[in-house]
């Protein structure tokens, strides 16, 4: 989906490159704000928290909320999945907003982003599973009927691989349907009813940035659980 006028239109930027220059102009945002919450946890009297809406204070609630659904989801050493699960998290929720700023379009619209996340998920979720347990990790796949394993081990298979598109198709029809409403509203009403769309349009945004987060979350959680934790 594109708007009519662009930033990136306007700067005669390819529309097949559109979505990855917003998508590294997001990156950067999202890294110049990390760099001023790390410069205030690590200054001296960090110990003191800000006040007011700081840098520091959004990252450390982004943290703190995440680490504690993934001890929750995942359970013990969680901890180490969190920064990943908030880089997905922050990237995709600025993403989302960024769609709502007159001028842009999200780069989560565009199915090639949002399965390059899919499939980021996936190769993560995968990695952990072999790391953590090895070729036993291929054991889950098996079910516990020996007699059964041949067919449960290929439809466990199957609906592995299809995770990645199932992840990056949810989070591009959302995106894409709902900032198409706005635009539709906004052309048609200009004033007080896209004010609406604009409210919802943020609701939506932060839900599927926390439920892309969460299915990665629980994708982990299968992967590295044992067979007594199942």
């Amino acid at each position: 989906m594109e708007h009519p006028v662009t930033w990136i239109g306007l700067l005669e930027i390819p529309p097949v490159w559109a979505s990855v220059v917003t998508g590294l102009f997001v990156i950067s945002m999202i890294l110049l704000v990390a760099v001023r919450a790390r410069a205030a946890v690590t200054a001296e009297g960090a110990i003191v928290p800000d006040a007011g809406l700081t840098p520091r204070n959004l990252f450390e609630l982004l943290v703190e909320s995440l680490g504690s659904m993934a001890d929750q989801v995942i359970g013990h050493g969680s901890k180490v999945y969190v920064p990943l699960l908030c880089t997905f998290f922050a990237f995709i929720l600025a993403s989302n907003l960024l769609g709502l700023v007159p001028g842009f379009s999200p780069p989560t619209s565009d199915f090639d982003i949002t399965f390059a996340l899919g499939v980021c998920s996936f190769l993560i979720f995968n990695y952990y599973g072999f790391k953590v347990q090895g070729m036993n990790y291929l054991k889950h796949f098996a079910g516990p009927m020996l007699a059964l394993a041949p067919l449960i081990f290929t439809l466990e298979i199957i609906g592995v691989v299809v995770r990645p598109f199932s992840l990056g198709l949810r989070l591009f029809g959302n995106m894409f349907g709902d900032h198409l409403v706005l635009e539709i509203f906004t052309d048609l009403t200009k004033v007080v009813i896209p004010v609406i769309f604009y409210f919802l349009g943020t609701l939506v945004s932060c839900i599927q940035a926390l439920v892309f987060t969460l299915l990665t979350m629980i994708y982990i959680a299968l992967s590295v659980a044992h067979d007594e934790g199942h």
